[in-house]
């Protein structure tokens, strides 16, 4: 299966993983700052963006989806990043295939199950109307009734794209899917053996997917795990906090 990419630059390869609802292009704006070092690459994972829509969402099937990308790209290892969802998909892949791994980044995830927390997100995307949607201040008008966050809004309106055969809106990911399996996206990964090659955990000091008491998981499937907070950042740190991100990830990644 080949995924839907962006390259650029060149140099050692660096491929990089949204999150949960997100694309590739949340990333394009860094990702074209490292390539004056790396040859980056921005995927879309399954069933987001313009990557194949599949009946299935788990974390071994996107670092498989992930493995023959890269294989097909004739690459045999690679720094790997990813955020959120995507960050679950790094550890699984690095822990199934570390020897395809040089570094290993993680922003704003760990080894473990979550709660949940997208409920409403979810209910509020499956209930728009694409129908009855005649331009996309309508539907941020209409997702405003849910949800409060005017950057939350944005960003999951990024997934609306205008349908040139049929006319009026579709979402660009697979969202029956993606509601049908998000408990799927809430467990922990499943290691097949720890990677011990060097590792950046990044939180955001806002946020509240990474704490203190989760380093000795860390610790437990990546043995060489730093971590690194970045002030005045909630979840999305790349988008938040760029700069700081850039500088981070920059400098472990020469180091």
């Amino acid at each position: 299966m080949q995924l839907n990419h962006k390259t650029f630059g060149q140099g050692p390869p660096l491929i990089i993983l949204h999150g949960l609802f997100g694309t590739l292009d949340n990333w394009q704006t860094l990702a074209k700052r490292w390539a004056d070092h790396y040859t980056v690459v921005i995927l879309d994972q399954r069933n987001h963006g313009r990557s194949p829509h599949l009946d299935a969402h788990s974390y071994p099937l996107m670092a498989e989806d992930l493995k023959a990308f890269m294989e097909a790209n004739w690459m045999y290892e690679a720094h790997l990043m990813g955020h959120s969802m995507g960050g679950k998909t790094a550890m699984q892949f690095a822990t199934h295939f570390p020897d395809m791994v040089n570094k290993l980044i993680v922003v704003d995830i760990a080894p473990k199950a979550y709660p949940g927390g997208h409920e409403i997100i979810v209910e509020a995307l499956n209930d728009l109307d694409l129908d009855a949607i005649e331009d996309r201040k309508q539907a941020d008008a209409m997702l405003a009734e849910r949800i409060a966050d005017f950057g939350v809004r944005q960003f999951l309106l990024k997934n609306l794209t205008r349908d040139k055969e049929e006319g009026g809106y579709r979402w660009k990911m697979n969202l029956p899917v993606l509601t049908r399996d998000y408990e799927a996206i809430l467990e922990n990964i499943t290691a097949a053996e720890s990677y011990d090659g060097p590792t950046l955990f990044i939180r955001g000091a806002a946020s509240n997917y990474i704490d203190d008491g989760d380093l000795p998981t860390m610790k437990k499937y990546f043995p060489a795990a730093e971590l690194a907070t970045v002030a005045d950042a909630g979840h999305w740190v790349h988008a938040q906090q760029p700069e700081a991100l850039f500088e981070l990830v920059s400098t472990f990644l020469a180091g």
